[in-house]
């Protein structure tokens, strides 16, 4: 399997599990934490909104996850 399909199982993979173990789930709590600190440079950043820090963020956090 080529790295961009390999890249797409590993993502509907971790997001299948993080839909299902909630809180338990490993990638769940840096996906969480990703998507606050991109919402307080939303808020902080005059150029970001909250929500595009917010979606960035936790966007950046796990693509972090999937690449490992």
């Amino acid at each position: 399997m080529n790295e961009q399909g390999d890249l797409l199982e590993k993502a509907k993979t971790e997001i299948s599990g993080m839909a299902k173990q909630g809180l338990s789930h490993p990638s769940t709590k840096p996906v969480l934490t990703g998507a606050a600190i991109g919402a307080v440079a939303g808020v902080v950043l005059p150029l970001v909104s909250l929500p595009l820090g917010l979606v960035a963020g936790a966007g950046i956090a796990f693509w972090s996850r999937i690449r490992k």
